[in-house]
């Protein structure tokens, strides 16, 4: 297929490119932060609200967008290619979900229409604005389109300080945090399972106005995450590991990174029936997908 995929130059959208390139014709649109012609595949240099760089685009079977934001972007990216699209998928995230309701998200529940402040509000508002827009821009061009909302994506090429900040942690200074009164829950997905998503909503008519939670089977604590994340290690960086018992008042006040939910009262789990139904999506075993996280980020860390 022909694909035209919107950013991919970093992590999530990196990893989809590396997954597809040997199997679809994939032309990359981003601002060129990093050359994408070592995995054999079209760039075109240009911020996504350039609509000079549309130039040379011509028809797509299909548009994954991952790096849509603020409203409006969905419907500038469609007004500014000329060509025909088969497909566009908006690659959206579990946060849209109604928050403080305590019940586990299937697709169909409530999108969050409150204002939050603060930058992750932003975020949250700007992809409940797109999830709406797709719809609307896309029904009215009688372009079919998908929605995929990961949980927590983990994985090698993570730039977001995330599980990366504490295997740092792990392997520079032989400690981590043990956090005494975190009693959040959350989901992870690993990145190549998201990638495997998309490329299974290509051309999949039963995809066709329809979102779908990515997130793995398992749910998680600071606890369990840090006791899967010790499971994976090398012996010997856990020789000397030291425990550093923390509040997690005292981790903010600290500087102490906690960028999971910490509480209950941020808890949001979801559902990923539908998918694996559906799209017959499989996902990793989060304690392989951790030992291959820790692998890659080993090289990274340690010379």
């Amino acid at each position: 297929m022909k694909l035209l995929v919107i950013g991919g130059s970093y992590f999530y959208g990196r990893v989809f490119v590396m997954e597809a390139a040997g199997a679809h014709e994939i032309t990359v649109w981003n601002r060129g932060t990093y050359s994408m012609a070592d995995f054999g595949v079209r760039q075109i240099t240009g911020d996504r609200h350039d609509k000079s760089a549309a130039s040379s685009c011509g028809d797509y079977d299909a548009v994954i967008d991952f790096c849509a934001y603020e409203a409006g972007d969905v419907r500038s990216m469609v007004e500014c290619l000329s060509g025909k699209i088969g497909q566009y998928i908006l690659i959206s995230t579990v946060d849209v979900y109604e928050r403080g309701t305590g019940l586990v998200k299937t697709e169909e529940a409530p999108l969050e229409h409150r204002q939050i402040p603060g930058e992750a509000g932003a975020y949250i508002a700007g992809k409940t604005a797109l999830e709406e827009e797709i719809r609307e821009v896309c029904s009215e061009r009688g372009i079919p389109y998908t929605v995929l909302r990961p949980a927590i994506l983990y994985g090698p090429y993570n730039y977001a300080p995330r599980e990366s900040v504490y295997i740092q942690m792990l392997l520079v200074n032989h400690a981590l945090p043990k956090f005494m009164d975190a009693d959040g829950v959350f989901q992870f997905v690993y990145v190549k399972d998201a990638a495997q998503a998309v490329l299974k909503c290509l051309g999949n008519e039963k995809a066709y106005g329809q979102a779908y939670n990515l997130c793995q089977d398992q749910t998680v604590t600071y606890d369990s995450f840090f006791h899967v994340l010790q499971k994976v290690a090398d012996p010997e960086v856990l020789t000397n590991l030291t425990q550093v018992p923390l509040t997690v008042a005292e981790a903010v006040n600290q500087g102490v990174p906690v960028p999971f939910p910490a509480v209950k009262a941020e808890t949001q789990l979801c559902d990923n029936e539908k998918g694996k139904t559906q799209l017959e999506l499989v996902y990793t075993d989060f304690e392989e997908g951790m030992r291959r996280t820790y692998q890659a980020f080993k090289h990274v860390y340690v010379d």
